[in-house]
């Protein structure tokens, strides 16, 4: 039995990852991060769409459709697998603010990220991985336990169903993917 992580995101932010609009997810960690604060832990996880925090003001584009936070019993989809392909944490504004072609947040909500203090985390600072997304064949469809809830980024799921890999296809063709990696670099 092999685990399966996921990775707690808005959904409008999953919905721009799974689009190509968006294609790196900025980081500073949630209260339930632990003493030593979020990391890009894994290199491979599930997109886990949330709808606590949405909030049509934290996004310059995107539908944000305000939604109670899921419920125990509720049946959620997850419909995107992405990779990590580099992670750093960035401490320089200047560099962070060029990442603003490569997602969809506003530039307020990543500078209240970025200047965010605690669990681990200097002022100044803010975590960025570029991410290659695959979309699922059949969406995988969950229900929501305790579990899955509080305010951390990382959470164990149930074993994803067998062949998910195989029949999972890029949401970006390799040459756009190879240029945006060209793009995009994370240089700390």
């Amino acid at each position: 039995m092999a685990e399966s992580i996921g990775f707690k995101e808005w959904q409008v932010v999953c919905d721009a990852l799974a689009s190509g609009r968006q294609s790196i997810l900025l980081r500073k960690g949630g209260i339930h991060e632990g003493r030593q604060g979020f990391s890009f832990a894994h290199e491979a996880f599930f997109l886990f769409p949330t709808r606590f925090h949405t909030q049509s003001n934290q996004v310059r584009e995107g539908k944000v459709e305000v939604m109670p936070e899921w419920q125990p019993g509720d049946t959620l989809r997850i419909t995107h697998h992405a990779e990590a392909f580099c992670a750093v944490t960035l401490t320089e504004w200047a560099k962070v603010a060029a990442l603003e072609p490569f997602h969809i947040y506003s530039e307020e909500t990543v500078r209240d990220r970025f200047d965010w203090e605690g669990k681990g985390m200097a002022a100044g600072s803010i975590h960025v991985a570029l991410v290659r997304v695959r979309e699922l064949a059949q969406p995988w469809e969950l229900t929501y336990q305790p579990a899955f809830g509080g305010c951390r980024s990382w959470i164990t799921l149930p074993e994803a169903p067998a062949a998910w890999r195989e029949s999972a296809r890029p949401v970006l063709d390799d040459e756009s993917f190879s240029r945006l990696q060209g793009e995009a670099c994370l240089a700390p």
